[in-house]
């Protein structure tokens, strides 16, 4: 297979903090809610937005902007894993899932935990596979070097995840997964 000479480009929830905020609206607000006067006499509440998409994160439950800062852009990235798919080509047998899904895969099972920064990473790159394989499970836990039992499991701690794949099935006319 020849060289196209292009990198492939990194999912928007993969790129390093720093990129993936130079390609962002961020505001900051002020929210209610519990945190005393200091949290409603300061704008602490952040709303990232990415400009591309549209797909934003927000946090206002800590009283520090810079704390919220952080879960807002988790959840961005979290967000974003769900919303936007990168084209996975299923019909080529060389191409492999991607080095880092690779090393969190331990014994046939995947070693992540769902506040890890590699976590929305590792969603995204799941619902591509899973879509490159019309949402058949099995044939994709296969490809992610998992069993189909472990990709459940993996995908239920994102229920956004979950739900979307149970609705895109059912569109399909493919039945429910438990």
């Amino acid at each position: 297979m020849a060289d196209s000479g292009k990198t492939p480009q990194l999912h928007p929830a993969a790129l390093p903090p720093s990129e993936l905020l130079a390609g962002c609206e961020t505001q900051r607000t002020r929210r209610g809610g519990p945190g005393g006067q200091h949290r409603n006499k300061t704008e602490t509440a952040i709303v990232i937005t990415h400009r591309e998409t549209g797909v934003s994160g927000q946090a206002s439950e800590r009283r520090s902007q810079h704390d919220n800062r952080e879960v807002a852009l988790f959840r961005l990235r979290l967000n974003l894993a769900i919303a936007v798919r990168s084209k996975k080509d299923a019909a080529d047998e060389s191409l492999l899932p991607s080095e880092l899904w690779r090393g969190r895969v331990i014994g046939g099972k995947l070693q992540v935990n769902v506040s890890h920064s590699d976590f929305p990473t590792l969603v995204a790159e799941a619902l591509d596979w899973i879509l490159a394989y019309e949402f058949d499970l099995a044939t994709a836990a296969k490809k992610l070097g998992l069993s189909t039992s472990q990709l459940v499991k993996f995908l239920k701690l994102c229920p956004e995840a979950w739900q979307m794949i149970q609705q895109k099935r059912h569109a399909q006319g493919l039945p429910r997964l438990k």
